[in-house]
């Protein structure tokens, strides 16, 4: 396997396109030979609503750019204690594990049940 210090792939951020039922939340197509980073970085651009003149004289929009770093929680959740995880988990807003997984086993069990009839 390829060292991601190594690679000169980039991840490129992807979107199922308007089909009945496609999903909102983006994916990665990870190469062979390749891993997943464990952390995301991506720019936050903004229009401020202000104009400069540009190289050539003509208005041009100023944007406002801000550095957002994403971890990978499988990650954080391997090595980290789970009271750190659960820390981290409530500062993204999420409820701790214990909550998340009596959460997750409820909602399988109805998926069963429905299932069943």
């Amino acid at each position: 396997m390829i060292n991601q210090n190594e690679s000169k792939w980039i991840p490129e951020i992807m979107y199922e396109e308007g089909q009945e039922g496609s999903s909102a939340i983006p994916f990665v197509m990870v190469p062979q030979g390749e891993v997943m980073p464990n952390l995301l970085y991506i720019f936050e651009s903004r229009d401020t609503g202000e104009i400069e003149p540009g190289l050539d004289g003509n208005p041009v929009p100023i944007f406002t750019w801000d550095l957002h770093q994403y971890a990978d929680m499988a990650i954080l959740k391997e090595n980290l204690s789970l009271e750190v995880y659960d820390q981290v988990r409530a500062a993204l807003g999420l409820q701790p594990m214990a909550e998340a997984v009596a959460g997750g086993r409820q909602i399988t069990e109805k998926i069963r049940e429905q299932l069943e009839e």
